[in-house]
C-alpha cells in the first residue's frame, strides 16, 4: 500500500521550495503527495517579492476536504504565514491520528520574512504540541526560543531539548548554518540524541532544502520507518539532491536542489 502524505504550506512559483518542493520530495520518496495551500508567494531564485495569504477558513476547508475522503498517513506543515492560519490548521487537524512533521518556516533563503510576528505565538501554542517531529534550522530554533543562534553542536542539542519542552515529541535540528566542512543534523527524542553527518556540498543552489527535508521525512514516517531510520533516509536524500543541484539551470540566484536526481536510490 502506497502511503498518503498531506503537505500544508505556501506555494513557490519557481518550484524550488514550499508546496512544489514538498510534492516532488514526497513523490521521490515513494509516497502519494497531497497539498493544502496557505499562501501564494511571488518569488524566484533571487528572492520573495510578494505574499498573498489564503483566507484561514479556506485553508481549513482544504484540509477538511482531504480528511473527509482520503486516508492520511502523515502530515507535513510548512509556511503558515499568520496566526489565523495557524489556528485554522490546528483546528482542521484536531483528532488526526497521522504523525505531523512541523517545519517552522519563518525566513526565506534571501532573508524575506515568511511568518508574521503575531504568528510565532500561535505556532508555539497551537502547532508545536501537535508535532511528532519539529524540524527547525538554527535561526528558526533561536527565534522560537528567543535566544542567540547556536554556534556549536552542544548548543544545537541544548536548544533542541528546550524546544522539546514546548510540546513536540521529537526535534530534528538542522545544522546547515554551522561553519565547517560538515553539515550535521541532530535528532533529539526522549530516549536520547542521534547525530547525522554529511559532507557539505559547495553550491549556491540550496533553495528549499528545509522544505525538502521535512517532506521527505514525512514520506518515510508515513511508510512506517522508525524515526531515526526515516531521518537518516531523508538526510541522505537531501544530500544527494544538493550534490546534483548544479546539474539544473534554474534562475540566476539561489537555485533549487535536484529532487529527482537519483530516483533509483530512494525507493522504499
Amino acid at each position: 500500500m502506497i502511503a498518503n502524505v498531506l503537505s500544508i504550506a505556501g506555494s513557490d512559483p519557481s518550484g524550488g521550495a514550499g508546496i512544489q518542493a514538498d510534492l516532488k520530495a514526497i513523490s521521490a520518496n515513494g509516497a502519494y503527495a497531497m497539498a493544502a495551500i496557505t499562501a501564494l508567494t511571488a518569488q524566484n531564485t533571487q528572492g520573495v517579492s510578494g505574499i498573498h495569504t489564503v483566507p484561514s477558513d479556506f485553508v481549513r476547508k482544504q484540509i477538511e476536504a482531504v480528511r473527509d475522503d482520503i486516508r492520511i498517513d502523515a502530515v507535513k506543515i510548512g509556511m503558515i504565514a499568520n496566526a489565523e492560519i495557524a489556528s485554522a490548521v490546528a483546528d482542521a487537524l484536531e483528532g488526526c491520528a497521522a504523525p505531523i512533521v512541523l517545519d517552522p518556516v519563518m525566513i526565506a533563503k534571501g532573508g524575506a520574512p515568511l511568518l508574521q510576528p503575531d504568528a510565532a505565538a500561535a505556532l508555539r501554542e497551537r502547532l508545536l504540541p501537535m508535532a511528532a517531529v519539529l524540524t527547525p534550522n538554527l535561526p528558526e530554533a533561536a527565534q522560537l526560543l528567543g535566544v542567540e543562534t547556536a554556534q556549536t553542536r552542544a548548543e544545537m542539542e541544548r536548544q533542541g531539548r528546550a524546544l522539546m519542552a514546548l510540546g513536540p515529541r521529537a526535534i530534528l535540528m538542522k545544522g546547515g548554518h554551522l561553519d565547517g566542512a560538515d553539515s550535521p543534523d541532530c535528532l533529539i527524542t526522549p530516549g536520547g540524541t542521534t547525530w547525522f553527518d554529511a559532507q557539505r556540498t559547495t553550491t549556491r543552489n540550496t533553495h528549499g532544502t528545509g522544505c525538502t527535508l521535512s517532506a521527505a521525512l514525512a514520506a518515510r514516517i508515513a511508510q512506517g520507518h522508525a524515526l531515526p531510520d526515516a531521518a537518516a533516509l531523508a538526510k541522505a536524500y537531501v544530500a544527494r539532491a544538493i550534490a546534483h543541484a548544479d546539474e539544473l539551470t534554474v534562475g540566476s540566484g539561489h537555485g533549487p536542489t535536484h529532487h529527482f536526481a537519483e530516483i533509483t536510490g530512494v525507493t522504499p
